[in-house]
């Protein structure tokens, strides 16, 4: 049995937030200045530098408008959000900073990530501490499988979702069986497991790997492997890559000019348009896009291009649902209880996540499960340069079911401590 939520609506959205906000407000009255001082505390982390670190700050501004659109409303249980957003740089730092979060700043949940290493670290001081992590970046299944926690959610699709979500469209073009494929992947725990993933659709499927390549990531300069491509002539290159990784890539693939077709297992906006009109080609999968039709979508747009004068990428979208669903969760139960959030985010309740269909939670991995999309380059050379891509109709299809991309319980074996 399932519960509809509709979607909040950010046509009262103003800035209101922290103490800091009230205190600006001249004229507030006294109960609410007491309550903008006892904030809910969100700890947001997430790169802000680094290869990952664009991807970041869309995460950033993403949490941002869903805090303002939140206090806007009244905030949650008669109290505001107060957004703690830091640089999580890395592992070691991810669970220092989300260790001093938990114990010195008392935050009542933990919000972001990219990093599946960094996403592991934080999870692992959530679940000592009894704390919600709602994770919007890390794509890796190992957090959905050997790594699970009972505290952590995830907003943002596994390596699974992502490849099977592509491997649909290169087996309608004939990509796939009896094709000749040739890899380069991000040398961290991210790339390791999106190569597992895709090797293993690709060994399903009747395709044959030539090599991979690892290629470690602070990599920018990729002429070398370019040219090992034209040496192995494969039937199509496949890019396992990350971040600043994936922009560079994709443009100097292209001034190579080779006529092999490049597809991949992951991509973010941001890369997109980093590589431009000249520099962006080939098939890949994704979670969102700003040219998503649904009408929460449209709406979460223009409020987002309003604010912050760029329109929203498919990370800062994953960070502004996670703030949105918490806020929710505690409305709706009537408590900032961990316990009690997880049984109801568990409980098959579904969610407007900006997509045609409706999102939810599976109870025994908390993995979302909601509808992705592929991207190619828009052959419409007059659209602006935030549209030099086109986004495909929803995958999976209308009348499947949306566990048809995600891994079966005895392919991602979860058991909560």
């Amino acid at each position: 049995m399932t519960r509809r939520l509709t979607p909040i609506s950010s046509s009262r959205r103003q800035l209101v937030l922290g103490a800091t906000a009230a205190a600006a407000l001249g004229g507030l009255a006294p109960a609410f200045v007491r309550a903008q001082q006892d904030a809910y505390r969100i700890g947001h982390l997430t790169p802000r530098t680094g290869f990952l670190g664009p991807m970041g700050e869309y995460a950033v501004l993403g949490a941002t408008l869903a805090v303002e659109e939140v206090n806007a409303a009244g905030g949650v249980l008669g109290r505001p959000l107060q957004l703690m957003s830091e640089d999580s740089v890395n592992p070691h730092t991810a669970s220092t900073k989300a260790h001093r979060m938990v114990e010195r700043d008392k935050v009542l949940a933990l919000v972001g990530e990219i990093s599946s290493a960094s996403g592991l670290a934080i999870s692992q001081v959530a679940q000592r501490a009894n704390k919600l992590f709602l994770q919007t970046g890390c794509n890796s299944d190992e957090l959905r499988g050997a790594n699970c926690a009972r505290t952590m959610f995830h907003l943002e699709a596994n390596n699974t979702m992502y490849v099977r979500t592509v491997g649909q469209a290169l087996l309608r073009d004939g990509m796939v069986k009896g094709k000749r494929w040739m890899a380069f992947t991000a040398d961290y725990a991210f790339g390791h497991d999106l190569f597992a993933k895709t090797r293993q659709f690709m060994d399903e499927h009747g395709g044959q790997f030539l090599s991979n390549d690892m290629v470690p990531t602070d990599t920018t300069e990729f002429s070398a492997l370019i040219l090992k491509i034209r040496q192995q002539r494969p039937d199509i290159v496949i890019s396992n890559l990350a971040g600043n990784q994936t922009t560079n890539f994709m443009k100097q693939y292209n001034e190579f000019g080779l006529p092999i077709p490049l597809a991949g297992a992951d991509l973010n906006a941001v890369s997109i348009w980093g590589a431009g009109r000249d520099g962006f080609s080939g098939l890949w999968p994704i979670i969102w896009t700003h040219q998503v039709q649904a009408p929460s979508a449209r709406q979460f747009t223009q409020a987002f291009t309003k604010r912050f004068g760029r329109p929203p990428d498919n990370q800062g979208v994953a960070d502004y649902l996670a703030i949105k669903i918490l806020a929710r969760a505690m409305n709706e139960t009537r408590s900032d209880d961990t316990d009690k959030l997880v049984e109801y985010l568990e409980s098959g309740v579904t969610f407007d996540v900006l997509r045609e269909r409706e999102g939810h939670f599976r109870p025994w991995d908390h993995q979302l499960l909601f509808e992705m999309y592929t991207v190619t380059p828009n052959e419409d050379k007059s659209a602006d340069k935030w549209d030099i891509f086109q986004t495909s109709s929803p995958v999976p299809g209308k009348d499947e079911s949306l566990e048809a991309l995600a891994p079966t319980m005895q392919e991602n074996a979860c058991k909560f401590a």
